[in-house]
């Protein structure tokens, strides 16, 4: 049977970036697959609970004397204070998540911050933006540290199609550790948050 939500054991769901410099129509890092993406993820939100959701954002404060620099001089759109309206959530982001959100410079999510949350071992259904990039190398990290990540792939959105599959391609490779589900699968498999589990 899946653990009720209030068990340490329950699943956290862990939402990758949701922030306009990926999600915004107009912004050279939009994907095109996120406005199919963003009503599955919160809908699994929902049924997860907002105790048990985690909210990422990817922040431009790397240091610029590191390989960053090159990176922001390639994308100097993107080279901008952190609290510039690009890097903020998209509207209803902050709502599903009770937690302030983890932030970081780097693409991979899985780091202290994050691992002094949901602990070093956890159940972690991974979902956001792109699945290609900060998706791929959350995931890749937090199953090499020991948790057990399930990939949610209709809630995840791509820089590309054909990128998205490939980076599904790759981190499908991972098993046990990593495993592919889509959201519906998941809602089957585990049990929905009681009427007062955010409270």
């Amino acid at each position: 049977m899946p653990p009720v939500p209030d068990s340490p054991d329950a699943p956290w769901l862990l939402i990758v970036d949701p922030q306009r410099i990926f999600a915004a129509p107009d912004s050279d890092w939009a994907s095109p697959s996120w406005a199919q993406s963003w009503p599955r993820i919160q809908e699994l939100a929902a049924h997860v609970g907002r105790e048990r959701t985690l909210v990422t954002r990817w922040l431009p404060t790397a240091d610029r004397s590191t390989a960053w620099g090159e990176y922001f001089a390639a994308w100097p759109f993107a080279d901008v204070p952190a609290v510039d309206p690009l890097y903020q959530l998209v509207d209803g982001a902050a709502a599903l998540t009770a937690h302030p959100t983890v932030d970081e410079p780097t693409f991979g999510k899985w780091r202290p911050q994050l691992a002094g949350i949901v602990g070093s071992a956890p159940q972690l259904l991974v979902a956001g933006v792109s699945t290609d990039c900060c998706v791929l190398t959350t995931v890749l990290a937090a199953a090499d540290a020991g948790a057990h990540v399930t990939v949610v792939t209709d809630a995840c959105a791509a820089s590309t199609a054909e990128n998205g599959a490939a980076a599904l391609h790759a981190m499908n490779l991972f098993p046990p550790q990593v495993e592919l589900r889509t959201s519906a699968d998941v809602r089957t498999r585990t049990t929905p948050r009681s009427d007062d589990g955010d409270r």
